[in-house]
C-alpha cells in the first residue's frame, strides 16, 4: 500500500456531492459522509494487510480460534453482518484493541492477560464492532477530509523509510485517528446492544473499564492504556454505563470465567525478550545475536517496525531497522531516494561485520534541512539499517553520537541473554482459601503482587475461595 497522496484526496473529494449525507447504519441518521462504504472497505484492507505483515499470525492457533468464536456471533447481531469480519489476536504485550474500518478488529496479548471472562471479552468486541457498524472511523475521515488534513500521521523519518514505511503510517493513522467523547458513548451502548443480545451479562464492561484504570494506576499515570490513548473515557465512563444498564433494563446471565481464564494458559506475559530489550541504554537482542548502546539519558524505544531514541530536545533521533540487500546496495538505494543529498558510499565493518555508509542531507518540508549519517550492516543473513540524523543546525552538535552509537553496534555472546525467554501466564486452581499476597510469595512471582492482584481483578489481600481459577505469572527477568 502506498501513502495516499494528494490527488487521491481531490478525487475523494470532488464525489463529495455524491456521498456527502450517508444514513448510518446503526442509528438510521442522516450525516456527513465524504468516504463511500467501498472506499471505507478499501482503506481497512490495505491498512490490515501492512498490520498483518508487521505481526503476522498469532502463534497461538486456540487463542486467535477462541477469540473468533466469541466475536463472530457479536458481528451476526449487529447492524452490518454483511461485512467481511475479520479478527485477529496481535502479539502484543500492550493493553490495547482497536478496529479498522470495513470490519478489521484487533485485540492484543496484553489485554486477553488482563481480562478475567469472556463476557468483558465480548464487551470489548461489541465496542469495537460498534466503531465500525457506526463508520466512525470514515466520519472522522470526513471531517478530516472536509479540513484538507488528510490521512494517516506525520512521520518525522518520512523519506528514509519507503520500505513499508509509508504504509505503516497511513496504517497507524487510520488506528490512532482519535474519536469524540459521542462515537465513544454511542460504541459503548452498541457494544451493550451486542453483548446483551448474545446473552451475556452487561454488568462485566463495567469490569474492563475497571481494569483500565487499574493498569493506568500501576503506571503512576505515566502511560495510560492503548486502549485509553485511542479510545479518550470520561472519568464518568463507569457511571455512565451504570446508568444506561439500568434504564435499558439490560441484561444477561452468560459471564464465562473458566472458559475464558483457562484458554490464556501459556500465553506470553509482558514484552517478549527474544524480539530485543534494554537494560539501561544497551539494547539486546537474542534472536539476532547482537547488541548495542543508545546514547545516555535518551529516551528509548522498542516497537515491532524498529527501535528508536531520542534526546529530550527531540532534535534528533537513531533508529535500527531491517533493510533489504546487501549493505552496498542498500546504501546506494538509500541515496537514490527523492529529496536526499548523499556523499560517496564507504565500503568497510562494523565490528567485523560487513558494512556499507554514507553521510546525506534531506530537505523536509516540516522540519527544514536535515544532516545525518546512515550505516547498513550484514549481519546473519539480514540487513539492518543504522540511522542517525538531526537537523542541519545541530547535525554537527550530535554527529560524534551517531558514530558511536553505530560503532556499538557487535555480536551478543552472553548465553544468559540469548537464552531469555518470556514470561507467560499459568492458570493455577486455588485449593484452599488464600490471598494473592500469599500466592505471590508461595509462587516466588517474577513479576510485583500488584500486577497479580491486576490481572486477577482482585485486591491483594481479598480472600480467594478455594476452587478458583487464577493467573500465575512464570519464568525469569534477565537482569
Amino acid at each position: 500500500m502506498k501513502i495516499a497522496d494528494a490527488g487521491k484526496y481531490v478525487s475523494i473529494l470532488s464525489l463529495g456531492v455524491l456521498v456527502a449525507c450517508a444514513t448510518n447504519p446503526a442509528t438510521g441518521k442522516r450525516q456527513l459522509m465524504l468516504v463511500s462504504e467501498g472506499q471505507e472497505a478499501l482503506m481497512g484492507k490495505e491498512a490490515d494487510a501492512q498490520f498483518h505483515a508487521l505481526y503476522g499470525d498469532f502463534s497461538d492457533r486456540g487463542v486467535q480460534a477462541y477469540v473468533e468464536s466469541v466475536a463472530r456471533p457479536l458481528a451476526a447481531v449487529s447492524e452490518r453482518p454483511d461485512l467481511p469480519w475479520t479478527f485477529r489476536v496481535i502479539d502484543d504485550p500492550q493493553v490495547n484493541a482497536f478496529a479498522l474500518p470495513g470490519g478489521y478488529i484487533y485485540v492484543t496479548r496484553g489485554i486477553l492477560a488482563h481480562m478475567n471472562s469472556e463476557a468483558e471479552l465480548a464487551g470489548v468486541l461489541g465496542h469495537e464492532i460498534g466503531h465500525v457498524t457506526a463508520r466512525h472511523s470514515a466520519s472522522s475521515q470526513s471531517k478530516q477530509l472536509l479540513g484538507a488534513l488528510g490521512l494517516g500521521v506525520g512521520m518525522i523519518l518520512s523519506p528514509t523509510l519507503r520500505q513499508g514505511g509509508e504504509a505503516l503510517s497511513s496504517a497507524f493513522g487510520l488506528v490512532f485517528l482519535k474519536f469524540g467523547r459521542d462515537q465513544e458513548s454511542q460504541a459503548d451502548r452498541l457494544g451493550l446492544r451486542y453483548l446483551v443480545r448474545k446473552d451475556y451479562k452487561p454488568e462485566e464492561m463495567l469490569d474492563v473499564f475497571r481494569m483500565l484504570d487499574g493498569v493506568t494506576n500501576a503506571a503512576d499515570g505515566d502511560r495510560i492504556p492503548n486502549w485509553l490513548s485511542t479510545h479518550p473515557a470520561p472519568p464518568n465512563r463507569i457511571s455512565d454505563m451504570t446508568r444506561i444498564i439500568a434504564e435499558q433494563g439490560s441484561s444477561g446471565t452468560r459471564v464465562g470465567r473458566a472458559e475464558f481464564i483457562s484458554k490464556l494458559d501459556g500465553l506470553d506475559f509482558g514484552p517478549n525478550p527474544r524480539e530485543g530489550f534494554f537494560r539501561e541504554q544497551v539494547f539486546y537482542h537474542p534472536d539476532m545475536a547482537f547488541k548495542m548502546t543508545f546514547p545516555v539519558e535518551w529516551a528509548t524505544e522498542n516497537e515491532k517496525q524498529g527501535v528508536s531514541s531520542m534526546p529530550s530536545a527531540k532534535d534528533a533521533i537513531v533508529q535500527l531497522t531491517l533493510a533489504q540487500g546487501e549493505p552496498q546496495a542498500a546504501a546506494t538505494e538509500f541515496a537514490r531516494q527523492q529529496g536526499v543529498q548523499a556523499g560517496s558510499v564507504e565500503r568497510g565493518d562494523v565490528n567485523g561485520f560487513p558494512a556499507a555508509s554514507i553521510e546525506f542531507e534531506i530537505q523536509d518540508e516540516k522540519n527544514g534541512p536535515l544532516q545525518g549519517m546512515v550505516t547498513f550492516v550484514k549481519h546473519g543473513g539480514r540487513t539492518l539499517q543504522l540511522l542517525g540524523y538531526s537537523t542541519r543546525t545541530r547535525y554537527g552538535a550530535y554527529r560524534s553520537t551517531f558514530t558511536s552509537w553505530i560503532r556499538s553496534y557487535q555480536r551478543l555472546t552472553d548465553p544468559r541473554i540469548l537464552a531469555a525467554q518470556p514470561l507467560r501466564l499459568k492458570i493455577e486452581t486455588v485449593r484452599s482459601a488464600t490471598t494473592i499476597a500469599d500466592l505471590s510469595r508461595a509462587w516466588k512471582s517474577p513479576v510485583k503482587v500488584e500486577t497479580l492482584a491486576l490481572i486477577n481483578a482482585v485486591e491483594i489481600n481479598q480472600t480467594i475461595p478455594a476452587g478458583t481459577l487464577v493467573k500465575r505469572v512464570v519464568g525469569e527477568i534477565i537482569q
